[in-house]
């Protein structure tokens, strides 16, 4: 019974600091992974122009964004940056059957600023000796930390590097560590390096998908959100031409043509 009131009084922090205007009816509002938070608001905006309905973003960590969902936060869509959630979601009826779809494949890739701390040019070449801090996203919170720590395991390099690692909540902290110099280096997303400038790209390469498991971000039909016109329009929005070539622009992979 304590379990139960306490979950109801978080849930009611979160509906709490959350904006009033997630009530409007022409609104749509899309829970959406830190990762993919910048391509979100081009096709959010495009959206806009082109149906003249509203769409309110919140970002944030996916496993965190779950948790809110399952406590009544009042989101219509939710772009996890994994498949678990919104599955997890469905079962648990917080989300609309039959409503899941791969919207991105994503790349992890390992950045640095400056030099990367390698002896080669693939990551199996990770001079470990070279490396006094690495960033990565909580593998607890965040599928692309998920990713990087299966990654370094395989390649043998968790136990070396134990005590260094760096934790960012998403992986929008874990770029902001990388870039901040205070780490040798970050394993990022690839999409964060895209709209960067050419003069602040820096120095990466890719992390070989073979290391660990795909990185597939689906999306979901919130149950609130059923029967709302606006929201499975955004979500048709979001299979649509216009919208694969903005994901595929932003570095990310679709599961369609």
């Amino acid at each position: 019974m304590k379990k139960l009131a306490f979950n109801w009084l978080i849930a009611g922090m979160v509906l709490m600091a959350l904006p009033a205007s997630l009530a409007k009816a022409d609104e749509v509002v899309v829970a959406v992974a830190t990762n993919f938070l910048v391509p979100a608001r081009e096709i959010a905006a495009e959206f806009e122009e082109d149906t003249g309905h509203s769409v309110v973003l919140v970002a944030g960590a996916t496993g965190k964004l779950a948790t809110q969902i399952l406590l009544g936060a009042p989101f219509d869509i939710f772009l996890a940056a994994d498949q678990a959630r919104p599955e997890l979601l469905v079962d648990r009826k917080a989300a609309v059957a039959g409503s899941r779809f791969t919207y991105a494949i994503g790349t992890l890739v390992l950045w640095a600023r400056d030099a990367l701390p390698l002896t080669g040019t693939a990551l199996d070449s990770l001079d470990t000796a070279r490396v006094s801090r690495l960033a990565m996203a909580n593998p607890k919170l965040a599928p692309y930390g998920l990713a990087a720590q299966q990654a370094l395991d395989r390649l043998g390099f968790l136990k070396p590097l134990s005590g260094r690692f760096v934790y960012g909540e998403n992986i929008g902290q874990t770029f902001a560590m990388a870039a901040s110099g205070n780490v040798t280096a970050g394993l990022v997303a690839k999409s964060q390096l895209v709209s960067l400038p050419d003069d602040q790209r820096g120095h990466w390469i890719e992390v070989p998908s073979m290391l660990h498991e795909p990185i597939l971000q689906d999306g979901v039909l919130i149950m609130r959100a059923k029967d709302n016109i606006v929201a499975r329009s955004f979500i048709s929005f979001m299979k649509s031409d216009k919208v694969t070539g903005v994901i595929k622009r932003f570095g990310y992979g679709v599961s369609r043509p």
